[in-house]
């Protein structure tokens, strides 16, 4: 049995401070469209391997910290990856068993209903889209999910975040 090192959670919040980062670099303006929903996918990936350390106060947390960075209406993206959060923790003993690109079309309905949520959030708040552009970002995440997870797992394996 390996040791938990005590800064696992150190670890953990890095990589959601990396994915709050990426959502804010600039990007051309044909590329805003696809940018990869980089918070959805890490909190997807550590419910996915940590369940009992990462759930709903999390993706809370991070979604309040990504309304604040992107000055939405506050609570909208914090209700929007609670949700997410919780889907995944209901499905992830079956998740964890899928091959990458069977993951990787779930992360897409994932990030959908994450984006989904989000901009019907807004539409009530009174900031309607008129296209479906909106959910580029789904597939572009899901194309991007198998480097993520192998990614973020061997930063787990390498720092023994249990």
């Amino acid at each position: 049995m390996s040791e938990a090192r005590p800064g696992g959670i150190l670890i953990i919040v890095g990589t959601f401070l990396v994915g709050l980062v990426l959502s804010q670099l600039p990007l051309p303006g044909v590329f805003e469209w696809g940018r990869p929903e980089w918070v959805p996918m890490i909190l997807i990936y550590w419910v996915l391997a940590l369940p009992h350390r990462v759930g709903l106060g999390m993706a809370w947390m991070m979604g309040l910290s990504l309304d604040l960075l992107k000055g939405s209406t506050l609570g909208l993206n914090a209700l929007a990856l609670t949700l997410i959060a919780f889907l995944t923790l209901l499905i992830h003993q079956r998740l964890r068993m899928f091959p990458l690109w069977k993951q990787a079309l779930m992360v897409m309905v994932l990030v959908g209903i994450n984006q989904l949520t989000f901009h019907w959030m807004q539409s009530i708040a009174g900031n309607p889209r008129d296209s479906f552009m909106f959910m580029l970002p789904s597939l572009v995440s899901a194309l991007v999910w198998p480097w993520i997870f192998v990614l973020l797992r061997s930063i787990r394996r390498t720092f023994r975040v249990t």
